[in-house]
């Protein structure tokens, strides 16, 4: 884990646990799961027309896949002081922040990397460093929209 900016993505300490936790079941239970499947399958016999071999030879790989972007994303993530965040007032990973749309509509987003609002999406560019009343342009795929930042907090 790592502290300073290094390109990797920037979590709270929930977020980051979530993902060590995501992790530690795929290496193992799961790993082991699809390691007994191929076995079993495998003595079921001609492996060429055996669907359930190939079948738990896919989910392993896709398996060995996301547990090597999970790897990668621990390895290189930044876990946040959100207390500093917090004393801060600007909107960071693990800020929840209330919007006023230019047509009056309220909107309340959680800025996650793990279930929310991505900080690397339109919304989430637009919010990351803005404070309390700063005024916010959004470049979204369905067209720009405009909001003010109405509040930030942090998601419990």
């Amino acid at each position: 884990m790592s502290t300073g900016g290094n390109g990797g993505e920037q979590l709270t300490r929930a977020e980051y646990e979530h993902l060590q936790a995501e992790l530690a079941e795929l290496e193992g239970p799961r790993r082991q799961a699809i390691v007994e499947a191929i076995a079993v399958a495998r003595g079921h016999g001609d492996l060429s027309e055996n669907f359930e071999y190939h079948s738990a030879k896919n989910e392993q790989g896709l398996l060995e896949r996301r547990i090597t972007i999970l790897r990668n994303r621990l390895q290189h993530a930044t876990v946040i002081d959100e207390a500093q965040a917090a004393a801060s007032g600007v909107v960071t990973v693990g800020s929840k922040v209330e919007l006023q749309r230019e047509d009056g509509e309220r909107m309340e987003v959680e800025i996650s990397s793990v279930g929310g609002v991505s900080p690397e999406s339109p919304v989430g560019r637009a919010l990351l460093g803005k404070s309390e009343g700063d005024e916010i342009q959004v470049e979204a795929p369905r067209g720009t929209w405009r909001a003010r930042v109405v509040s930030v907090g942090r998601a419990s």
